[in-house]
Parts: C-alpha cells; structure tokens; sequence
C-alpha cells in the first residue's frame, strides 16, 4: 500500500487514491497513530465521481468522518494535480460539504471555500462572547487580547458542549493569528483552515479585517485570506513531506 504524506502550514495528512468508496474508519486511526501508524491529524482518499475530478472521503486521525477540511483541500487540490487526476492545475472536488474549487501553482494553493453560514452571535461562555459559523464544520470563535491564554480543558468543554471546534483570535494591522482546538484530534492543532475562514469571516463582520488579510495560525507560517467576487478564498503553500510504502500489518478488511 502506498501513500503519500503532506503537511499543510501544520495540518498533517495522509493522502491515496482509490477505485471505490468505503468505510476506512479503522484504517485511519491505524496510520494516523503517531507512534504504531504513519501519524498525521487526518487521512484523506480520493474516489471517483462521474461529475468531478473526484470526491473525497476524509477521516480524522480518531477514524470520525468531517465533512470538510480547509488544510485538506489544499493538499489534496496538489496531489491529484499531481497525479494526473486533476488536470490544467485546477482541481474540482467533492467533499461531505460541498464542491470545493482549487488553483495549484507549483506548492501554493488557493481554495475557494464555502460560504460560511453564522449561526449564532451570543454565546456568552468563559466571560467572551463567542459566534458559532459553519464553514463546513461548525466553529466557535472568539476574539481575545492575549493568544498564549488558551484554556485547553475549557476549550474542550466548549467543543463537547456545542459539538464544535474552538477558536481563539487576535485581529491587528490587516493581520489574523489564531489557535484552534479541534473535533476529531481532540486537541489543539498547528493550522485549521476551516477555523481560519471562521475568525475571518467575523473579523470582517465587525469590520475589524479587510478583504485581504495574512493569517498566522499556531505553527506560525503564513497563508491569507481574502473576500474577493462574494467568494472566500483560503491561500499558501503545502509540502509533500514523503511517500512511503507501508511495511504495517493492515488486516486484509482494512484495505
């Protein structure tokens, strides 16, 4: 079994294709275990579908489908560029929450992502006022003045309570930088793109971030995102970190 690892501003993945679409639950939890597996936050295999380039089936590292991963789709926009599944560098996709649109230059992508919808604006918890947004996967996201006062157990609370993930957010000078808790890892993560278009979208909302703006997630490298023609886009590089050919005893219903 060969597969291919990427790492996208933090996000880490594990990347196939294959003829068929199936449950791999078992599966990604056996090579997203850091230690016994390949390790990574999420693994993500590419099927056919008769109207796109591809859909997709993507797993979190506790094996827990998500509907959408921004990160992800940028890495994957690359690997099927790549492998020839996805021709002229444009990549059309299907993921559980929609059709994603991709642009790959060399390693950068560039995501269109789907309209995020605000769900709530009053949640008072913790003594911030937190907005819950579905970008995909819902988030809740929070504005706060000191980034290193991350409470993880409160975070953690929080995500259980709204069966979402959680944002903190500093809004500055045209400059995001934010930490994520996420679903699925149960921890917090080096990048969540999903998360990012959520802090934008209410920076932007309150009028604190204009249409461009450079975001700084927790593994401090820097992508950006931008409201341009009423479509957000999500931007930055990837790199495929190997490609390997697992020696793992997989059992045979796994594969």
């Amino acid at each position: 079994m060969i597969v291919t690892k990427y790492n996208a501003n933090g996000n880490d993945f594990i990347i196939f294709h294959d003829n068929e679409k199936r449950q791999r639950h078992e599966l990604a939890q056996l090579l997203c275990d850091r230690h016994a597996g390949v390790g990574a936050d999420g693994m993500v295999v590419l099927v056919p579908h008769p109207d796109y380039d591809f859909e997709w089936e993507f797993y979190n590292s506790d094996g827990s489908e998500a509907t959408m991963c921004g990160n992800a789709t940028r890495a994957v926009a690359h690997y099927a560029v790549e492998k020839g599944i996805s021709v002229d560098n444009r990549a059309e996709f299907l993921t559980g929450a929609g059709v994603i649109t991709a642009e790959v230059n060399g390693l950068y992508v560039v995501t269109d992502m789907l309209d995020p919808k605000i769900l709530d604006r009053e949640i008072e918890e913790e003594g911030l006022l937190w907005w819950l947004i579905d970008t995909g996967v819902p988030h809740l996201v929070a504005e706060v003045e000191d980034l290193e006062d991350f409470d993880l157990a409160m975070a953690r609370r929080l995500r259980e309570k709204y069966d979402a993930n959680v944002n903190i957010y500093t809004i500055g000078d045209d400059e995001l930088r934010l930490r994520t808790y996420e679903r699925g890892v149960e921890d917090e993560t080096l990048a969540c793109g999903t998360g990012i278009t959520a802090c934008y979208t209410r920076a932007r909302e309150e009028g604190k971030a204009r249409d461009l703006c450079v975001v700084f997630p927790r593994s401090g490298e820097e992508l950006y995102m931008e409201f341009k023609e009423g479509r957000y886009r999500f931007g930055g590089k990837v790199s495929k970190t190997f490609i390997a050919e697992l020696t793992l005893e997989i059992p045979h219903y796994l594969l």
